[in-house]
């Protein structure tokens, strides 16, 4: 009997859940993002946005909730209605950065979303303002080994800070860390020579290493950036194994129907994958091989970058703050 009942219930669940993947969505989307208006996240949620209103036939809303670090906007979406109305856009600084850097946070980024699919990446690069000495990665290694604790970089995010400080022991080197609001104003640092080294992600600073204000050294990803193609990786430049970067996707909350993940899958995929949003995302510095992947990579995918960067947070003993 109660073998019975767990499968009839079994079968009404999908039954109710197939029938609200039909007439889904029947009212407005929201995609919450955890900064604010203008920033990387925002733009390229309203994007995604607007290419997939068009296909759903529903608005779909960009929600902006700033703050600690996008630990506020995930809460809130880790606590709402599972229906498919209420996403968030996961950037890797708040679901993979922040659960080691954090003692305690209001959500469980593994056991409270569902991955749906990944929007775009980007690796870091190491850049030096062009009149310091240091033409390659190799030497400012060097350097910094000559001179432990006479050198400093500037950073505007955790990812940021997390991957370098990893780098730092890697390459057995010591180098101040600088922490600037933002990747702007560490980018401005660089530039105007207030800092030497700025580690940032491509898109923001790819105005000024076109221009020549800043030199790139290396970049930190598993091959060249397609932007950069001249510029080394770190494993090319200094014969170290070692990969960071930032990335931003989609998730919904636990318990969301799988019928709907598979609806917003199905036309995202499209709209991500078409030669029109690749060149766009592209010329924004994003990497674009990985846009779309379906839920159970960008899960393994997810899963892979949260593992690797708690452990590395707690190895080094950085936290928040």
């Amino acid at each position: 009997m109660q073998l019975m009942l767990i499968t009839l219930w079994l079968g009404l669940a999908l039954i109710c859940g197939e029938s609200m993947a039909q007439s889904y969505p029947s009212k407005p989307i929201k995609f919450v993002v955890g900064y604010p208006p203008g920033g990387s996240n925002d733009i390229l949620a309203r994007i995604v946005s607007q290419k997939l209103s068009e296909r759903l036939g529903q608005s779909v809303i960009v929600d902006n909730k700033p703050g600690a670090d996008s630990n506020i906007a995930a809460a809130f979406v880790s606590k709402a209605a599972p229906d498919g109305y209420t996403l968030l856009i996961g950037a890797s600084g708040a679901m993979t950065f922040n659960p080691g850097l954090y003692e305690r946070l209001p959500f469980d980024p593994e056991k409270d979303f569902i991955p749906i699919t990944l929007f775009a990446s980007d690796p870091l690069i190491f850049a030096v303002n062009p009149s310091f000495p240091a033409t390659s990665l190799k030497e400012l290694i060097a350097i910094a080994r000559a001179k432990p604790g006479s050198l400093s970089y500037a950073s505007g995010a955790p990812p940021m800070y997390v991957a370098t400080e990893l780098f730092k022991k890697l390459a057995g080197v010591d180098i101040m860390h600088i922490p600037y609001k933002g990747s702007g104003p560490s980018v401005m640092a660089a530039v105007t020579n207030e800092v030497p080294l700025v580690v940032v992600s491509i898109g923001p600073a790819l105005a000024q290493l076109r221009s020549g204000k800043l030199r790139p050294l290396a970049v930190t990803a598993p091959q060249r950036a397609h932007l950069l193609p001249d510029t080394p990786t770190v494993l090319e430049a200094a014969g170290l194994d070692f990969e960071g970067g930032i990335w931003v996707g989609l998730f919904a909350p636990t318990g969301t129907p799988a019928a709907i993940i598979d609806k917003l899958y199905s036309e995202l995929s499209i709209v991500l994958k078409s030669d029109s949003m690749k060149e766009r995302f592209a010329a924004m510095g994003y990497e674009t091989s990985g846009m779309g992947l379906p839920p159970a990579e960008f899960g393994a995918f997810f899963r892979a970058n949260l593992a690797k960067w708690k452990k590395v947070t707690r190895d080094l003993n950085i936290r928040a703050n």
